[in-house]
């Protein structure tokens, strides 16, 4: 049986992002539950180490007891059986934020994310922040080349747009020509949607909100608000 799907909209790992994360550890199994961190995303930058580090000081400020950045940054290293093995027996998986098309290019059809999905199939946590919520979707926006690129596909027809109270609103029009038939989720700062993997029903925790976009309305839930959607992938 799937998992839960934590969807957050960037600031990982400080903040308000202790309420989501929280309770995706809960999910997890606990303080035990094994934390697997994806660094690849901020990898373009060199910046890998540093956030996956910076990762593991904050699950563990959180409480838990098992916290791994691995070192998975490109294609070659998502290709590492080792690598793949840790995935395949986490119990939470956390890909932070940064750059989308490096990560979805690393991780497209690799061993790695072989090893996400049978752990989140068999009750594994995912959870992605900004770049690495973007890149679950059938599609994303890539905000460095201004395109709309094919994503991974684990939570279907739902868009991520991260940094929502920011700056990702301003991709919404893009999108909603681009994806007519997507859901398009937007996701504001330390504020994260949480979700078992199979209902369809998630909840709202952190500073901010959450506002979904189909083609006739708008729909904003706040910290608490619980919602759902007919695809979740």
């Amino acid at each position: 049986m799937p998992g839960h799907l934590l969807l957050a909209g960037g600031a990982e790992f400080g903040g308000q992002m202790a309420a989501p994360d929280r309770q995706a550890l809960a999910a997890a199994g606990g303080a035990g539950a094994p934390v697997a961190i994806i660094p690849a995303a901020a990898a373009p930058d060199h910046n890998a180490e540093r956030a996956g580090q910076n990762g593991v000081r904050w699950f563990r400020s959180l409480g838990a007891e098992q916290v791994d950045a691995l070192p998975l940054v490109d294609r070659a290293s998502a290709n590492d059986p080792a690598i793949a093995d840790q995935l395949r027996h986490a119990q939470l998986i956390y890909l932070l934020g940064g750059f989308p098309a490096h990560l979805a290019d690393s991780l497209r059809e690799s061993l790695s994310w072989q090893a996400l999905r049978e752990a989140f199939h068999s009750g594994a946590v995912i959870a992605g922040s900004s770049a690495g919520a973007m890149v679950l979707g059938n599609h994303y926006y890539d905000p460095f080349q201004s395109v709309v690129k094919p994503g991974l596909g684990l939570i279907g027809q739902v868009c991520v747009i991260p940094h929502h109270a920011t700056f990702g609103r301003q991709w919404t029009a893009i999108l909603s020509e681009a994806l007519p038939t997507s859901l398009l989720m937007g996701i504001d700062e330390e504020t994260g949607a949480l979700t078992p993997g199979t209902s369809g029903t998630w909840q709202v925790f952190g500073k901010g909100r959450v506002v979904l976009y189909t083609q006739d309305q708008i729909t904003s839930f706040g910290r608490g608000d619980v919602f759902r959607i007919d695809d979740d992938g």
